[in-house]
């Protein structure tokens, strides 16, 4: 596209930029009636300017909120020196880019793709290659949420997500979620995994047990399966530490990452530890653009501001912040059935349908998001500041008041 056309499209109404996606692009998401053109922080405007607080900043990957400079600033710096190779060389961002993954979990080894899915699918064929042949089943749960490739969304345990799809591909079976007698009942002598999400996402913001996690890491170790903890909206500091397992005291085989882990930019990552990794060898699985430069000095950023600026405490106290105002919430609304919080995942389940609270939030300028139906959940930046948490909590609290009445 030409500067001039580049300059044309920035000024476009809303409105505008809506027919065109009606025009030239594939009607597949539900989009709200409005366009975004800038972001700083935990805010975004839209083509008119107005301005919206974002509690829910990239469907939680932007996790130091739009645009963060450091961020910004390393991909700047890396375009201008390397964008792209293959992986059939050696770059020192990706390198660089594993050992602080590394040092931050288990001490594991690292396999770079682009996104939830791809990690989930890598995790899949990982389990499988390093388990017996013919062991091949991997135990996922109800309410998960996994992805959309075809192997993720066969770990997918939802039903809604496999309509017209069938059928999914061979392997997985579902248990109830905390069940552990029902995920000892399935275990045969082709059970090679169990995957889990410590805190489902999508599934509303429920939280395990630990001693439900404890379980399934025993289970494991007595069947020698691979324990595979998803912790693709949980990583990367979202729940107060690097990683949700840390809450636990149970070390998963296996965890995949996305969102959040490029601060914005497209990049997942598989984390196994050392003696798993050696089994996905080559030729067996690949990403293009895997842990690219771009992607790889973002996620380098990404870390480095967490640690520099503190985030991981913040988190705690902003946990602590968004459960007091929404329990308070709760006190007073009899529509809110449970707060759930844990680092700053945030869920609030309502007796009714959350669409036009949602709706309503939009109206007043600010972003949450609706899953389950009936589940408000939030996934705010680690650096929403202490003032924005507090505006949040009660512009969304008299939104839902006013459903009270």
């Amino acid at each position: 596209m030409s500067t001039s056309l580049l300059s044309e499209a920035a000024e476009l109404s809303s409105q505008q930029i809506i027919e065109l996606f009606d025009r030239y692009v594939i009607g597949n998401y539900r989009r709200f009636p409005v366009a975004l053109v800038r972001g700083e922080g935990s805010f975004v405007w839209d083509a008119e300017g107005r301005r919206y607080l974002d509690l829910f900043p990239g469907w939680g990957c932007n996790l130091l909120g739009h645009c963060p400079p450091a961020v910004v600033e390393a991909v700047r710096e890396q375009m201008g020196k390397l964008i792209h190779v293959p992986n059939t060389w050696y770059t020192e961002p990706q390198g660089r880019w594993a050992q602080l993954l590394s040092e931050r979990s288990f001490g594991g080894k690292a396999f770079f793709c682009n996104s939830g899915a791809e990690a989930v699918e890598a995790a899949i064929k990982l389990v499988r290659l390093h388990t017996p042949k013919g062991r091949y089943k991997i135990i996922t749960f109800e309410g998960s949420f996994h992805g959309r490739t075809m192997g993720a969304l066969s770990a997918t345990a939802q039903p809604k997500y496999h309509e017209g799809l069938e059928p999914l591909a061979a392997g997985f079976v579902y248990a109830p979620w905390g069940d552990l007698q029902a995920v000892a009942d399935l275990i045969d002598e082709q059970t090679a995994g169990i995957l889990i999400e410590p805190v489902q996402g999508e599934g509303g913001i429920r939280i395990a047990q630990p001693e439900f996690l404890k379980g399934l890491r025993q289970l494991a170790d007595e069947h020698q399966l691979l324990l595979v903890f998803d912790e693709v909206q949980t990583g990367c500091g979202r729940t107060g530490r690097w990683f949700a397992y840390q809450h636990f005291d149970v070390v998963p085989d296996i965890i995949t990452l996305a969102k959040g882990v490029c601060g914005g930019l497209a990049g997942g990552v598989m984390l196994t530890k050392p003696e798993i990794g050696p089994s996905l060898r080559p030729g067996m699985h690949a990403s293009t653009f895997g842990g690219n430069p771009i992607a790889a000095r973002a996620g380098v950023a990404t870390i480095q501001t967490i640690e520099r600026e503190g985030l991981l405490p913040h988190v705690q106290e902003l946990e602590q912040l968004f459960r007091e105002q929404l329990t308070d919430l709760q006190s007073r609304c009899p529509l809110v059935r449970e707060v759930r919080v844990l680092g700053v995942m945030i869920g609030v389940e309502l007796a009714i349908d959350g669409a036009p609270i949602v709706q309503k939030c939009l109206e007043r300028g600010l972003l949450v998001n609706c899953t389950q139906q009936t589940v408000i959940r939030l996934l705010p930046a680690l650096n929403l500041t202490k003032e924005q948490a507090q505006e949040g909590c009660a512009l969304l609290s008299e939104v839902i008041m006013s459903f009270c009445g």
